[in-house]
């Protein structure tokens, strides 16, 4: 029997019990579609999580305060824990290699103008942020250069700021209220959006010896270094500990992350998080799988006086395995490529329905979907076309 010759015989047998079939293809079209949906969720969030990283730069090292292995009880077991200081990041800056560097202080304040006003956050940040965070200005400019720890009453706004104070009249050399403290506004910067919940456009920007002042803090929040090439990358982040843990007094109490790293490690997180939504989809294919069991178990008892003309015609035990095999696996393809159209379907309406919704169909998991079915639908039929081959061609001959 030739492999055409067992594809239409055993279409033929799912044609002639149609609205079985139907029925078992259903379970697995929903484990495959399930899986495209859920993978397509996983990963386009995925990339949406990476790309609001990425629009920061990657040759940045950030550096923080605390570290875990610190104990946490200065002067008895864990030694004295030193802040990260404005002068701290003003040392960073002289390192072979670094490009910029921004000190970070922020808080809470209440912005006013005009009679209009509410709180905000407030970010205490340097000159050299926009070319360190890859922001730009839209009109005016930025916060002056110089020493780090001269105070000066001037301010930058967010876009959606500007609009709430002012509106469509130009703020630059207006006076604004910020946690009580006046500032004249220089500049307003282009949207950006946000991240992790923080909206950047709501925003005010001001040098970050006033914000340590407005909000009385006695250290940074956080200290990022723009260094020059990727390839430089540990031998810049060497000689930012190394002189860190010297003015710290031999004591490494603070961390430091490298952009790079954390875009790689929240990749894999992501990644772990879209095939563990993966595999939950596909437990609905071992529903599907169960289906085209109980069907091809039903039909190899139906088809006794078949299989025992089958064999009295000479077909062979093997053959009579590869005509339920096709039957099972024919059943899974249409199941997966039901399945395929499904959840590509369900994806596009889902960006109709929920456009933020970040969606991306990945052709790898369309692939994996089918194949999976087929597989599927392979190990599917194995036991009923066992079953099949088992039968005494005489007395299924003498069962019609």
């Amino acid at each position: 029997m030739l492999f055409m010759d067992l594809i239409q015989f055993a279409g033929g047998a799912v044609w002639a019990h149609r609205l079985r079939s139907i029925l078992s293809l259903i379970g697995i079209a929903i484990g495959v579609g399930a899986v495209i949906l859920l993978t397509a969720i996983g990963e386009g969030t995925r990339y949406f999580v990476l790309a609001q990283f990425t629009q920061f730069g990657t040759n940045i090292l950030a550096i923080n305060p605390g570290k875990t292995k610190t104990l946490g009880i200065p002067g008895i077991l864990g030694g004295t824990t030193h802040k990260l200081t404005l002068e701290d990041a003003d040392a960073v800056s002289r390192i072979p290699g670094v490009e910029a560097v921004v000190p970070m202080a922020m808080g809470m304040g209440r912005v006013e103008a005009e009679g209009r006003g509410r709180s905000v956050n407030v970010f205490g940040v340097t000159a050299d942020m926009p070319a360190v965070w890859r922001f730009t200005i839209g009109q005016g400019e930025f916060l002056p250069g110089g020493d780090l720890n001269r105070a000066t009453a001037v301010a930058v706004l967010g876009p959606k700021m500007k609009r709430e104070l002012f509106g469509d009249q130009n703020p630059l050399g207006e006076i604004i209220r910020v946690a009580g403290y006046r500032f004249r506004v220089i500049g307003v910067m282009e949207p950006k959006g946000q991240i992790l919940g923080f909206d950047l456009d709501d925003a005010v920007y001001v040098p970050v010896a006033n914000a340590m002042r407005m909000f009385n803090l006695d250290e940074l929040m956080e200290i990022d270094v723009a260094y020059q090439s990727a390839k430089m990358v540990d031998r810049v982040l060497e000689a930012v500990r190394k002189i860190l843990i010297d003015r710290h007094h031999g004591t490494e109490d603070f961390s430091i992350t490298t952009q790079a790293a954390m875009l790689e490690s929240l990749d894999e997180i992501m990644g772990i998080v879209t095939l563990a939504a993966a595999g939950i989809a596909a437990i609905s294919l071992v529903v599907g799988a169960l289906g085209i069991v109980t069907m091809m178990w039903i039909s190899v008892g139906e088809r006794v006086s078949e299989i025992g003309l089958l064999r009295a015609m000479g077909a062979q035990p093997r053959q009579i395995f590869l005509i339920f095999i096709v039957e099972s696996v024919l059943l899974s393809v249409l199941g997966g490529a039901f399945g395929v159209f499904l959840g590509l379907v369900g994806a596009f309406a889902l960006t109709l329905v929920l456009p933020d919704l970040p969606i991306f169909v990945n052709e790898l998991y369309l692939m994996l979907g089918l194949l999976v079915a087929i597989a599927t639908g392979l190990l599917s039929g194995v036991a009923p076309a066992r079953r099949a081959i088992h039968i005494d061609p005489v007395e299924a001959l003498h069962s019609d």
